[in-house]
């Protein structure tokens, strides 16, 4: 056992000693993720409910230069940890610098993106920190009935039923991963500041089993659900792999992604990374045109904070129908080339 593992190992359980809300600001490839304002809008609520201060922590090769989005965006303080050699993601060694600054700081709470990235880095810093984290949150509440505990609330069974857990030991920080897009982002303050914190980073003291390769972007020009301002949705009305044709050659004129409902992609018929609803993805976009989706409360949860609502169904008593904000009956086969053109006519440019 190292010397690092025997001081993460001595960290006191008692919840008294531990202050203070902490979100993780996610970098990726020089950028900060948009994540992290994400967090900052849920955590501010949470900080207020408890009296203690909103913090965020980044980590990366100049990254100072963040610290007044963050802060505009809530932060009260912003703990630094830069070193060229935190210029790529590397999990092991990321895990160890953040889980020594929790030794050191001891905050009360701590939110994490549940991105790729996020989901692997949180379940590691929660066994080094020896405490519980809770994955995928879709809510979160103060429980002040039990003296300030983390209500972390999450689809479980498929997403059949929404399950509430709870950190009652005593270990901190409190942990959760929350699912990109299941909040609204913090509103910017402007001018806003605060107090930023470098913390010297050493990475030679930390024994190295991993390290970074190379970077290869994906080749394909899709647009990422998650980041979209129009979404395009296909659900089992569609009828097959085939029927996702014209919603991506509409979404391509619209500078839209493509999405999807969960039965669309049980049948094989399109990604899982296109999943929308409580098993997949949650997404916020400005327009969200849902083809042959009927509407079931798992799909909802992942897209019912869209701005506007285009429902293309032809049964008018699917429930999407009724909460759309406009709803079309009739063939998408002939609705959407029919859009597309019009469309393409104009030389609209939504996207």
């Amino acid at each position: 056992m190292s010397s690092n593992e025997q001081n993460i190992l001595a960290i006191p359980i008692e919840p008294t000693t531990h202050k203070d809300v902490w979100v993780y600001a996610e970098m990726r490839h020089g950028k900060m993720m948009p994540t992290a304002f994400e967090l900052l809008g849920v955590a501010k609520g949470l900080a207020a409910d408890l009296g203690e201060k909103l913090c965020a922590v980044i980590i990366g090769k100049n990254v100072t230069q963040y610290a007044k989005d963050l802060f505009e965006h809530g932060a009260d303080k912003v703990y630094v940890l830069e070193h060229d050699s935190l210029e790529n993601f590397v999990d092991e060694l990321y895990a160890n610098i953040l889980v020594d600054l929790l030794v050191k700081e001891k905050p009360n709470k701590l939110l994490m993106p549940a991105s790729i990235i996020g989901r692997s880095f949180a379940s590691r810093v929660a066994v080094l920190a020896n405490t519980g984290i809770t994955a995928d949150v879709t809510e979160l509440q103060i429980n002040k009935e039990k003296g300030g505990v983390l209500n972390a609330i999450r689809p479980s069974f498929g997403g059949t039923l929404m399950a509430t857990i709870l950190c009652i030991r005593g270990h901190r920080p409190e942990m959760a991963t929350v699912r990109p897009m299941a909040f609204p982002a913090g509103a910017r303050e402007a001018g806003r500041s605060g107090e930023v914190v470098k913390v010297p980073v050493d990475p030679a003291k930390y024994k190295a089993r991993e390290r970074f390769v190379r970077w290869e972007p994906e080749t394909e020009e899709e647009v990422d659900i998650s980041a979209a301002n129009i979404v395009v949705a296909g659900g089992y009305g569609v009828g097959g792999a085939d029927g996702f044709k014209p919603l991506a050659d509409l979404a391509k004129v619209l500078g839209g992604a493509v999405g999807a409902s969960r039965r669309a992609v049980d049948a094989g018929w399109i990604p899982y990374r296109h999943q929308i609803g409580l098993t997949g993805r949650v997404v916020r976009p400005k327009l969200y045109i849902a083809v042959g989706i009927s509407g079931q409360i798992q799909h909802l949860a992942g897209m019912n904070s869209s701005e506007t609502i285009v429902c293309i169904n032809q049964d008018a008593e699917a429930p999407l129908m009724k909460l759309a904000t406009f709803s079309v009956q009739g063939d998408f086969k002939e609705i959407l080339p029919a859009i597309k053109k019009e469309l393409e006519k104009q030389g609209a440019a939504v996207g």
